[in-house]
């Protein structure tokens, strides 16, 4: 993935040429080939030793290389239906008996629409080269020893803002604390960093270095997808005792992650394919839309009705002579009932509507990445929504505090904070202890005994808050405190709180606000600041951290001025019930703060003595060693000491919404489309927060798909399986729907993406919206995906086929860009389809005429002309039409609900198209024949200056709001046909063309062909208008 430099023992980052950054990178990650995952020992400083090779870590997006663009490009262009035809259709011209006219009149349109699409397709390539070679061009050092060989596993050095470049172990660090961060947004989409600590034997060494010296090896599990848990173990053969440690997810730096603290040393474990990032992420798929595929449907059709045509006209002849041949030459004479112009004039309109997206002012910063399928905008009937950073804004603010008996609100902090004041104060420190321990600790032991002061149950409920979690203060220079007397004086002002959790940082803030702040924090031990300004020293014992399966977290600390031992546990509602003293409040008071949009914490404390805490340690440590089941034996032995904790307090947070989160969600409700809210937070989170958004009102019901025990594929709550049938009965139900995954993985929401796209092929639209990188294959995987860009990164806004800033630009985007999109191009397909269909009724009138003569009727230029410059710029005018201002559009999306049904689109309108055609087309043929004189050429001359003025006047019956460059093309082409006529001499009388008799003419049959069309539009509008006529008037 990133070039490697090499570093002699402890070298800094050296700057090397890049001519290093690549041929480096396979050098240090010899490739393999492809073999199945297995668990590995990777031994430091021993290349000898090294059991498997890695897979080469390189990114390439790419789909084509120089060898393979040219095949590629074609085949992917000639596997679909409608481009294979014209393929077949140019190449008969080849032979003599089939030919019907000049070469190029079949070629050049084919290669023009060939040429266009290697351009695009070499420049989408470009791109993406360039990406990758960015990428692949990072130069990280490697940790080697002088004369060593340069196989092997690669210890890397990664600096502060680097990004991790392979599956390490993490071995070393430069942090005075012992630790280090790490920003995971584009792994697992939490923008809050986690917390991440070296193998503690390996910490301790002199300089890294040493870490070449030892006689050690790691062992690991397989690879494979899960990003939240990992299970091996760190042995060190070298030392007497030999040293065994266990390592766990907290001893990893995945990569894709970034540094956030420090200089980190870490052994490489998995690269390539083997990636944890590699292995969540799917391929990303050529996606073609709902209207692309409805087009090919009416394309098939037409190929349908141009084989009867010619077999009708081959059986008129009574399948005289060669009629086998007759049959292709009629094949190739109507083949303009399929018009090659319609996928150029679709192409060419969708770059028009991206361009007007990005250029829109109301929704600033909106990309367009996938410019084929803008359409797909107008069709959305289920919006899949991730909920951190997409509905919210993943900012925490502290809302309540609640003791059972008295409950504190934004409002009532001042008495929380007089409470603390008056703890800290009330008793003064007795002779022979220090000033720096807590005065209360004695009024504290004996308000105990007898009954507690409120303000010593406050106290304990804000200390236990205070203490248990996995938060650290960083000190940063603010240019007036430098970073070292920062943290040495505790500075307030460059104090920054780092956490896995947006709840945790929330709470330590809140603490600090009502007068006990967090000030210090390292591996072992945490320091608390009172409102007198002491400091309180806890020593850490042990941590337990948050799952997802035990939905809660635990720590154990020892006052250093008592030497006190406490297990303090906080964590979810349903699993600490179970685990407090029996209360007659707990259950009653959290769904009352659920139902107000908080998250709800539970905060319990248990007090052990030494023979306790030193017999839990012993088992705990030895479950940790084990490398088979350790999660079961580690969780029972915590169970172990689960029991009859003390209930404190419970705290409520809420997760603030976007901007303008809930008109939009109501905007799109009244559009039609339905909301599922997909998510991996914990259950009782989401539906707040769903609750909260409005997605769902109080009363309303919510259906919950969870996972099959153990196993990834997604069920729904209750007993009915998921299956095809279940799913497409729950497409049509009007009901919210939370996609929950407790133990998120990304392949599980590709694999819910992928399932209801399958079942709802053809019938709905599926659009997924997020923002983290934890996003982007459910985005690539659906059929029209939207990235919000948000504090998660740029992932999902780099991989989506939309990109926007906030949220509530999504409802322009369907409404009005979405809706404009959809409707154009189903008038200008139709229109396409019109026009080509006039000049093949023609074709068809004249053959029947003259006794079913395989002869065209026009040739050469007239032929060409007439799809491009003579007809090209008013029908692609049609992609600036609109039928209602965009802000009606915004205020009635109910428009949007005709959209989702397919009417603009459909066999009933396009039948009214084909019968317009054949009307027009055989009106002009016959009135051609009818009028005109004594010579062939006339009719000619008649008939295809009444086609061109027919067809200009069509567009103008067609636009709903004129624009002025439709103005422009509509005389542009008429001007460009008249100055034409000079030099088609060839093809057209110019003397004739010159008199009153084919003036008259032309005007009687424009006018027979065109006038009944504009009446009925007329009666249309005036006894049925549609829908959006009357918001226009």
């Amino acid at each position: 993935m990133q070039g490697v430099c090499e570093t002699p023992g402890v070298s800094e980052m050296s700057s090397l040429m890049n001519a290093w950054s690549v041929c480096r990178c396979c050098e240090c990650l010899r490739c393999c080939g492809r073999r199945d995952p297995r668990p590995r020992s990777v031994w430091l400083g021993h290349p000898e030793k090294r059991e498997q090779r890695y897979p080469r870590n390189v990114i390439n997006n790419q789909k084509y290389n120089f060898f393979t663009f040219l095949p590629g490009v074609l085949f992917n262009q000639f596997k679909y239906f409608f481009n294979l035809y014209f393929l077949l259709l140019a190449c008969s011209q080849f032979v003599v008996e089939m030919r019907l006219g000049a070469l190029y009149t079949y070629w050049v349109p084919l290669g023009f629409v060939l040429a266009v699409t290697m351009i695009r397709e070499a420049a989408e390539e470009l791109r993406c080269y360039m990406r990758d070679k960015e990428v692949n061009s990072q130069i990280y050092s490697k940790l080697t020893a002088r004369g060593q060989p340069q196989a092997g596993p690669a210890a890397l050095l990664t600096a502060r803002n680097q990004r991790v470049p392979a599956d390490m172990i993490f071995l070393r660090t430069s942090e005075k604390n012992g630790s280090c961060f790490l920003r995971t947004d584009q792994l697992d989409g939490e923008t809050d960093w986690k917390l991440r600590l070296p193998v503690t034997c390996t910490q301790r060494l002199p300089t890294a270095s040493d870490l070449l010296q030892i006689r050690s090896y790691v062992y690991a599990e397989e690879p494979n997808i899960d990003i939240h848990n990992f299970v091996g173990t760190f042995t060190r053969e070298d030392s007497d005792p030999p040293v065994n440690e266990s390592l766990s997810i907290e001893n990893t730096l995945w990569a894709s992650t970034v540094i956030a603290s420090g200089t980190v040393v870490g052994v490489v474990l998995y690269t390539g394919r083997e990636l944890r990032s590699v292995m969540n992420t799917s391929n990303p798929r050529s996606k073609i839309g709902l209207f692309d595929l409805e087009v090919n449907c009416l394309t098939k059709i037409l190929f349908g009705a141009l084989v009867v045509v010619s077999l009708v006209m081959v059986a008129l002849q009574h399948f005289a002579g060669r009629w086998y041949l007759q049959i292709i030459r009629f094949l190739l004479l109507f083949s303009n009932i399929i018009p090659i112009s319609l996928r150029v004039n679709l192409d060419m309109g969708k770059i028009v509507y991206s361009w007007v997206i990005r250029r829109d002012s109301k929704i600033p910063g909106t990309v367009v990445r996938s410019s084929t399928i803008p359409e797909q905008l107008g069709r959305i009937s289920y919006l899949l929504t991730d909920k951190t950073g997409t509905l919210t804004q993943n900012e925490m603010v502290f809302k309540r505090l609640h003791l059972g008996t008295v409950a504190y609100g934004l409002d009532s902090m001042d008495e929380v904070q007089s409470h603390i004041f008056s703890i800290y104060t009330q008793v003064q420190p007795a002779g022979g202890k220090s000033a720096q321990d807590p005065p209360a600790v004695k009024g504290l032991s004996l308000a105990t005994k007898v009954r507690r002061s409120m303000s010593s149950r406050v106290h304990e409920a804000v200390k236990a808050i205070a203490l248990c979690h996995n938060v650290t203060p960083v000190y940063e220079s603010n240019g007036v405190t430098d970073q070292a007397e920062a943290e040495r004086h505790y500075e307030d002002s460059c104090r920054v709180y780092q956490a896995s959790s947006p709840d945790e940082v929330a709470l330590v803030q809140w603490t600090e606000s009502v007068g006990l702040t967090l000030v210090g924090r390292d591996q072992s031990s945490v320091q608390l600041r009172s409102p007198g300004g002491h400091i309180l020293n806890f020593t850490i014992l042990q941590i337990f951290p948050f799952t997802y399966e035990s939905k809660r977290m635990g720590i154990i600390v020892r006052d250093e001025s008592t030497g006190e031992i406490t297990f303090y546990m906080k964590g979810a509602d349903v699993v600490m019930a179970g685990i407090v003293q029996y209360n007659d409040w707990l259950e009653e008071e959290c769904g009352n703060m659920a139902r107000e949009g908080l998250r709800v914490l539970v905060v319990a404390k248990k007090s052990l003595t030494e023979e306790q805490y030193q017999d839990f340690e012993a088992r705990y440590v030895q479950a940790k060693l084990s490398v088979h089941d350790r999660s079961l034996k580690v969780a029972t032995v915590i169970e172990s000491l689960e029991m009859e904790m003390e209930l404190l307090c419970l705290t409520g947070v809420e997760d603030q919404l976007q901007t303008d989160v809930r008109p939009t969600l109501e905007t799109l409700r009244n559009a039609g489309i339905k909301v599922w809210m997909l998510t991996g937070d914990k259950l009782e989170t989401a539906t707040c927060t769903a609750k909260n958004a409005h997605l769902v009102t109080r009363t309303q019901d919510i259906h919950i798909f969870r996972l099959v025990s153990n196993t990834h594929r997604p069920c729904l709550k209750g007993p009915r399986p998921w299956d095809r049938r279940a799913v497409r009965s729950q497409l049509f139900s009007s009901r919210v729907f939370l996609f929950f995954c407790p133990n998120f993985l990304p392949q599980v929401f590709i694999s819910v993406t992928a399932a209801l796209t399958q079942c709802a092929a053809f019938l709905f639209v599926f659009c997924p919206a997020g923002d983290g990188g934890n996003d982007v294959s459910m985005i690539q995987e659906a059929d029209c995906g939207v990235g919000v860009e948000g504090k998660e990164g740029k992932q999902a806004s780099l991989a989506a086929d939309f990109s926007i800033t906030q949220f509530k630009h999504l409802g322009r985007l369907l409404m009005v860009h979405g809706r404009n999109s959809y409707k154009r191009s189903a008038a200008l397909s139709q229109f396409v389809i019109h026009r080509s269909l006039c000049i093949s009724t023609m074709q068809a009138v004249f053959s029947s005429v003259f006794y079913f003569a395989s002869v065209p009727l026009y040739q050469g230029f007239l032929i060409i002309g007439y799809s491009t410059i003579y007809t090209m710029f008013p029908v692609f005018s049609l992609v600036l039409d609109k039928d209602v201002k965009s802000e009606v559009a915004m205020l009635y999306p109910e428009l949007y609900k005709d959209l989702l049904k397919g009417r603009p689109l459909s066999y009933k309108t396009f039948l009214i198209w084909v019968l317009i055609s054949i009307y027009q087309g055989s009106i002009i043929m016959y009135g051609a024949l009818l009028l005109f004189e004594s010579e062939f050429v006339h009719i000619v001359a008649i008939s295809f200056t009444s086609l061109i003025l027919t067809e200009l006047l069509m567009v103008a019956l067609t636009i709903q709001t004129w624009h002025w460059l439709m103005i422009v093309a509509e005389l542009l082409s008429l001007s460009c046909y008249i100055a034409s006529l000079v030099f088609l001499h060839e093809f057209i009388d110019v003397y004739f063309i010159a008199t009153l008799s084919f003036l008259w003419k032309v005007t009687v049959i424009t006018l027979v062909s065109c006038l009944p069309l504009y009446v009925l539009k007329y009666l249309r509008r005036r006894f049925s208008p549609p829908s959006y006529s009357k918001l226009t008037s």
